[in-house]
């Protein structure tokens, strides 16, 4: 059973799981990350009455493309690290929001952080990180955390831009909404929204 981003688990009895690249399907590498499938009789069999969202998430194979990023271990076990649709390209290089997100966890006035792509005209997309700080800490600037980075991250997986809030926009049921800080991210920095 899958349990969340970052916590190792194997597949159950009777179902398949496999980790294909996101461009040509084919699976990929041990430890490398791609698009986690899985098939078997947990998979269901559509949506009602929407065979086009249907097809987009089940293949005629019968592998539910789930839009979760993964990678594999040489024992079979399972890691999720993020999401499809949350990963930013950077410059042509693929940059996983949730990796950026556990190191700047381990900043002692970081108390929570989101990471986004938003537009830039070099590279395509810029990463910005949206953070709550702890109680009573001096809010961050996009220089100290660039400091707090330096030497620990690779260089393109450093935050341009940080955004201090008080909280993250959720939906009712607790989940952040990324969508939305893309939009207000593109208003406060002034850029036009890649639609995302």
């Amino acid at each position: 059973m899958l349990v969340g981003p970052g916590l190792w688990v194997g597949p159950s009895p009777h179902l398949e799981v496999k980790v294909v690249d996101l461009v040509s399907g084919r699976p990929v590498g041990r430890d490398e990350p791609g698009e986690l499938c899985t098939r078997g009789y947990s998979v269901m069999l559509g949506y009602w009455n929407e065979p086009d969202k249907t097809a987009e998430a089940v293949d005629a194979a019968r592998w539910m493309h789930t839009g979760d990023l993964a990678t594999m271990d040489d024992d079979g076990y399972l890691s999720i690290v993020g999401r499809i649709k949350d990963m930013v390209i950077r410059g042509g290089e693929n940059v996983y929001p949730r990796e950026i997100e556990e190191f700047l966890y381990t900043h002692p006035d970081i108390a929570d952080v989101q990471i986004i792509g938003v537009p830039d005209p070099k590279y395509g997309e810029e990463l910005m990180a949206w953070v709550v700080m702890r109680q009573g800490a001096q809010p961050l600037t996009a220089e100290g955390v660039r400091t707090f980075c330096q030497g620990r991250l690779a260089h393109y997986k450093v935050p341009r831009y940080v955004h201090v809030v008080d909280g993250f926009p959720m939906t009712v049921t607790g989940k952040i909404r990324k969508k939305d800080m893309r939009a207000d991210a593109a208003q406060i920095l002034g850029l036009a929204d890649h639609g995302s």
